[in-house]
């Protein structure tokens, strides 16, 4: 039985403009797989927020298709749940009423909808508040709330939006950890994680595989394997180097390259011309 989960297959997406059809993708071909954390990696404008909606289901590529086990997409993906970059709480509804939203949603009675709730809240470290409402809430703990909504539903793929990046430094570096130490501890209700991010370093802090996306031509220009054990340390022999190479990738200064990254200490194998 296939591993897979989601699969993408010549991928293109364009949105109408001033002067005609506007490309954001273009071609895209891509796997996420059974207990992976994929980090799709991307200058502002290189089509990686689009490319999330797409494999929601939230919008339909222009060309191409977006599968969830094995079944092609013709509306919203039942498998994933999204995480936002701007919480995107409803600020009338308490922590507790804003968790239960999805469920209420999918018909569950209010029995299991609450307890289901609860179960999330605490998973997610926000047990004692579930009475407050989100202007009561810092920053960090609104994103827990995000979390503990998404992660309710039990998706088989959590989607994340650059969920740290509104958050402050110290904040964002301890929820990105728990959210690592629950992924590890295998109580995370989820089977695979993608990460829209625009910053290396939580890209090789996270992920087990990074794809690299072009900023103008909206294909994907390097896959990384990340050969690191978690957790990771920043000091650890290779963490630098690897993000020096995704960094040139990014720049326009290295190889742009699909495949598995080569052992730590080598540079990436030169492209094979295309047949």
């Amino acid at each position: 039985m296939s591993d897979a989960l989601l699969t993408v297959r010549g991928l293109t997406k364009s949105f109408a403009g001033a002067d005609g059809e506007l490309p954001v993708l273009s071609g895209i071909d891509l796997t996420v797989r059974d207990g992976e954390i994929v980090a799709l990696l991307g200058k502002s404008g290189s089509g990686k927020s689009t490319l999330l909606r797409c494999l929601a289901g939230l919008i339909p590529p222009t060309e191409g298709s977006v599968a969830y086990r094995g079944e092609v997409l013709t509306g919203e993906n039942p498998g994933t749940a999204m995480v936002f970059q701007t919480f995107a709480l409803l600020p009338w509804l308490t922590v507790q009423q804003n968790v239960e939203v999805g469920l209420e949603a999918r018909g569950m009675r209010a029995a299991p909808r609450r307890a289901a709730a609860s179960q999330a809240i605490d998973l997610i470290g926000l047990d004692g508040f579930e009475s407050a409402y989100p202007k009561e809430l810092s920053g960090g703990m609104r994103q827990r709330v995000g979390f503990a909504r998404a992660l309710v539903v039990e998706p088989d793929v959590l989607l994340m939006d650059e969920p740290f990046s509104a958050l402050d430094v110290l904040t964002a570096e301890n929820l990105r950890g728990e959210l690592l130490e629950l992924w590890e501890s295998g109580d995370f209700p989820t089977r695979a994680i993608v990460l829209v991010t625009h910053n290396i370093e939580e890209a090789v802090l996270m992920a087990d595989r990074i794809v690299v996306l072009g900023a103008r031509s909206g294909a994907l220009r390097a896959e990384y394997a990340v050969p690191l054990d978690r957790p990771r340390d920043r000091d650890a022999p290779g963490f630098a180097a690897l993000i020096d190479r995704i960094y040139r990738t990014m720049t326009g200064r290295g190889d742009d390259v699909r495949g598995p990254l080569p052992p730590l200490g080598r540079e990436p194998a030169a492209p094979t011309a295309a047949p």
